[in-house]
């Protein structure tokens, strides 16, 4: 057993460089490499430890195969637009699959300590609520289920009562081991929770839901490695718990708002019209690809913001296609990426990433936005509430109070989008109507492999 520790304390120690080298796309690839390496270590180490409890390796072996046979399929064949959506997943399985561990050994023959009953539970009703959470979230960004959120009356007194049910049956569970009917209780109490927290928060709060359901199934797993009085899992668990909640806190913070207003705030709702039953009006001026490849050509310097639009549109490669010809001509292009860009912490880093684009051009809110002031043309791609001037001035926005990426200070924005609709806060942004600001209608990547044709006709 001392040597098992001691491999546990190796691998934890490979997780934590790993998570450190998970902060920047650079060293990401690298980071995940150790954690992996980190984690065959505690693996092994355990297989070895439990070998006198006759386990049938056979099974496991072919329980490692098919993960590794799906893992493999999702890595081939998931697109990094949808990389959100199977992280999402992933977060499920992993609730899942602690809340699974933790009933095996309730219904488990013998002894169960009072100590373990609690922590069964609550590994139970942790690991249900983020699985079934993590499914909406999924179905949310993929679409499925409406991307608004989704309230009904009584909404909030209705998960109080949820709660207090389940510390009422909890406590039976511990006292009443032997009546099933409680233990079921607690599973179908903790899945319907997962889903009537999650339902009402909008799409522009997945982010952080992500990264909370991620903290979640961290919680979940370090219940169930003291189920099991496993320190290599309570350490994992701990690990993944404390930075899926630092992260969250980030994300909270880049829109500057508490986590009880992401998850309780309903952001996202559709906006009621004014007391008068009026509707601020803007003008806004369409311009084509040839005009703003012409603007483009006289400027020195481009800051480029994308948004959820790029990654739909899969344009991240004919930006950087753009950005190479810009700079073939002398001009300084950057890029702005928002905290809650795209559909995840960090989506926006990753996808260009995968572009190869240089990472000393990705800048984060608080470096590029004094660059705006100096800068000649900022082009938006399908970015909406992070470039919405709302956010500073107007108190009754939802959005009123987050850090915004500074695109109305430059010369010129350019803003392309599809159609004129609301982001996910549901507001209409007030930048499309600004003197400075032109608009290019179209799939961000049409538009943009358009203007690159347009650029080099020039």
């Amino acid at each position: 057993m001392e040597f098992t520790n001691i491999f546990y304390v190796l691998a934890s120690v490979l997780f934590i460089l790993g998570i450190k080298k998970l902060s920047h796309p650079k060293t990401a690839r690298n980071g995940n490499m150790i954690s992996f390496i980190g984690m065959m270590i505690a693996i092994i180490a355990t297989l070895i430890a439990k070998h006198e409890y006759e386990i049938d390796f056979q099974t496991i072996a072919i329980g490692i195969i098919i993960g590794t046979i799906i893992g493999a399929v999702f890595a081939i064949k998931v697109e990094m637009t949808q990389m959100p959506q199977m992280v999402a997943i992933f977060n499920g399985f992993g609730g899942a699959a602690s809340a699974l561990v933790a009933a095996a050994e309730f219904l488990k023959t013998g002894e169960i300590t009072t100590f373990t009953l609690g922590t069964i539970v609550l590994s139970i009703f942790v690991g249900t609520l983020t699985f079934t959470g993590s499914f909406i979230a999924f179905g949310k960004l993929q679409g499925f289920i409406s991307g608004q959120p989704i309230v009904f009356p009584g909404q909030q007194i209705f998960n109080g009562l949820m709660a207090m049910m389940l510390i009422f049956v909890g406590v039976y569970v511990v006292q009443s081991p032997s009546d099933m009917n409680y233990f079921y209780a607690v599973i179908i109490i903790s899945a319907i929770m997962g889903i009537t927290l999650t339902i009402p928060i909008g799409g522009a709060d997945m982010p952080v839901v992500i990264s909370l359901l991620n903290s979640y199934s961290g919680v979940a797993a370090a219940a169930t490695g003291f189920v099991l009085m496993n320190n290599g899992l309570i350490i994992a668990g701990a690990l993944v718990g404390a930075s899926g909640l630092i992260l969250t806190n980030i994300m909270c913070k880049g829109m500057n708002r508490s986590l009880a207003n992401v998850i309780f705030g309903a952001v996202g709702l559709v906006q009621e019209s004014t007391g008068d039953g009026s509707k601020k009006q803007i003008t806004i001026k369409s311009y084509s690809t040839e005009e703003a490849a012409m603007i483009f050509d006289a400027a020195e310097k481009v800051i480029i913001v994308p948004g959820y639009g790029l990654a739909v549109a899969q344009a991240q490669h004919a930006i950087r296609e753009v950005a190479e010809i810009l700079e073939s001509k002398g001009k300084k292009v950057l890029y702005a990426i928002h905290p809650v860009a795209g559909r995840m912490p960090g989506h926006m880093n990753v996808l260009l990433a995968e572009a190869n684009i240089p990472y000393e051009q990705l800048k984060d809110l608080d470096e590029i936005n004094p660059e705006f002031e100096d800068c000649d043309v900022a082009l938006v791609l399908g970015a909406n509430d992070v470039v919405n001037p709302a956010a500073r001035h107007d108190t009754s926005s939802p959005i009123y109070g987050m850090p915004i990426l500074d695109v109305d200070k430059s010369r010129t924005v350019i803003i392309n989008k599809r159609t004129m609709n609301t982001g996910f806060a549901g507001i209409q942004n007030e930048l499309f109507g600004f003197d400075n600001s032109i608009m290019v209608f179209g799939d961000a990547k049409d538009m943009l492999q358009q203007l690159l044709k347009d650029l080099k006709e020039l």
